[in-house]
C-alpha cells in the first residue's frame, strides 16, 4: 500500500499490489497535494472502516474474554511489548511471502526509525502517567481535543490550513464524544497538565507516521510497521522488566491453577490462547491504523477515535448493556454522527478542489 496507490483503488492484502507495498525510494514521486487527497474515497472508506472493525473487534475481544484473565491488565508494559513482537513477527511472515520488499536506507533513515520507536514508547508511558494523575473520565475528555492539537500542529510545522467547513464540523465531533464519557471528573494541575502533554505526543506520533510514510522516507505501511515493530517490541519488554511486571505476572499465574474455560485443559493453555487472540486482532488493528493514517491523513484518524469511542460506548449501550442510554450520551452519540457526516462532506469538497486545482496547473 504505497504511495503508488495515488490515483487508483487496490485490495487490503494481495500479491498483485506488491508493487504499491514496497515501491523503492528511486521510485516515488512527490506532489504538492497531500496523499490523503489523491486517494480515492472508496479506498479511504475501505481502510477507515477496517480500522474501526478492527478496533472494535479488540474492544469486544477485552471485554468478554481478556479481562477474565487479570494479571495481564496490570501488565500493560508486557502487553505492549507483545503486540509489537505480533506486529514484527506478522510481517517478517508477510515479507517473506512476498507480499513487499524493503527500500534501501541510510543509516540516518534507520537512527529516524529508532527515534520514532522511542516516541512510540513514551508515548505510552505518558498514557500511564496521565491515567495514575487523572480519573478515566476526565482523561477521555482530554483525549478527546486530539483533532484541535492535530489542526494547530499542522498549522504551526507545516502551515497547513483547512476549510472552515472542517473546523466546523470537528465542534460537534468533540462535543459529542465528551458527552459520552460519563464519570467523576477529577484531576489535578499537574494531572492536566501530563494529561494536555500526552495528548500533543500522541498526536504527534500520528503526524510523524504519516510523515514517514507519505513524505521524508515514505515508507511503504508494511515496511514501516516491520522495521519500528523490534524496536518497539524491546523498549517495552526491557521496560516491563525494571518496573516489576515480571514479578507481577508470575505471582498471578501461581494463584490460579484451574482455568476459566475448561475445554482449555489448563491456566497456561488458556493464557496461551487468550494472548495468540489478543495479539492477531492488535496486529490487524495495526495494520489498519498505519494505512488508514497514510491514505486517509493524521486528521482524519484522530476524529476517527473520537468517533470509535462513541461507538464503543454505543456497542456498550445496545449489545453488551454495560450503560444506560440518558440524554447526555444519546445526545453525545447524535452529534458525533451529525460531525462526521459534516466532516466527510467538507473533506469531499476539499479533494474535489484540489482535483480541479491540479487540472489546472496541468
Amino acid at each position: 500500500m504505497a504511495s503508488t496507490w495515488d490515483d487508483k483503488e487496490a485490495p487490503l492484502l494481495s500479491r498483485s499490489s506488491s508493487e504499491d507495498l514496497e515501491a523503492n525510494h528511486s521510485k516515488k514521486t512527490r506532489s504538492s497535494v497531500e496523499l490523503e487527497y489523491r486517494t480515492s474515497t472508496t479506498e479511504k472508506f475501505v481502510w477507515l472502516s477496517a480500522y474501526l472493525l478492527f478496533g472494535m473487534l479488540l474492544t469486544i475481544y477485552n471485554k468478554l474474554v481478556l479481562q477474565k484473565v487479570k494479571a495481564l491488565f496490570n501488565c500493560p508494559w508486557f502487553l505492549t511489548g507483545m503486540h509489537s513482537a505480533f506486529a514484527s513477527v506478522g510481517t517478517l511472515v508477510l515479507l517473506k511471502l512476498g507480499y513487499f520488499k524493503l527500500s534501501t536506507l541510510s543509516q540516518r533513515d534507520h537512527w529516524s526509525l529508532l527515534a520514532f520507536s522511542m516516541l512510540f514508547t513514551v508515548n505510552i508511558w505518558m498514557s500511564n502517567v496521565s491515567l495514575s494523575l487523572v480519573s478515566l473520565a476526565f482523561f477521555q475528555i482530554i483525549r478527546n481535543t486530539a483533532p484541535v492539537f492535530t489542526v494547530l500542529l499542522y498549522r504551526v510545522w507545516y502551515s497547513r490550513s483547512y476549510s472552515l467547513a472542517t473546523y466546523v464540523s470537528l465542534l460537534p465531533i468533540i462535543v459529542g464524544a465528551a458527552m459520552t464519557t460519563m464519570g467523576e471528573y477529577q484531576y489535578s494541575a499537574i494531572g492536566l497538565i501530563v494529561s494536555i502533554a500526552g495528548v500533543v505526543l500522541a498526536v504527534i506520533k500520528t503526524i510523524v507516521t504519516n510523515r514517514l510514510m507519505t513524505q521524508s522516507l515514505a515508507l511503504p505501511m508494511m515496511e514501516l510497521l516491520f522495521r519500528m515493530s523490534p524496536y518497539a517490541a524491546l523498549q517495552s519488554f526491557i521496560i516491563g522488566a525494571f518496573s516489576g511486571e515480571v514479578a507481577t505476572f508470575k505471582q498471578a499465574m501461581a494463584s490460579r491453577t484451574t482455568p476459566t474455560l475448561q475445554w482449555t485443559g489448563s491456566y497456561t493453555t488458556e493464557i496461551a490462547l487468550f494472548l495468540f487472540f489478543n495479539g492477531l486482532l492488535s496486529f490487524l488493528l495495526n495494520i489498519s491504523s498505519f494505512q488508514t493514517n497514510k491514505v486517509a491523513g493524521a486528521l482524519s484518524i484522530s476524529v476517527c477515535g473520537n468517533v470509535k469511542q462513541t461507538l464503543t460506548l454505543a456497542l456498550g449501550i445496545f449489545f453488551l448493556g454495560d450503560f444506560l442510554i440518558d440524554f447526555q450520551n444519546g445526545t453525545g452519540i447524535l452529534l458525533v454522527i451529525l460531525g462526521c457526516a459534516l466532516y466527510s462532506k467538507a473533506e469531499l469538497d476539499s479533494k474535489k478542489r484540489q482535483s480541479l486545482s491540479n487540472l489546472a496547473e496541468k
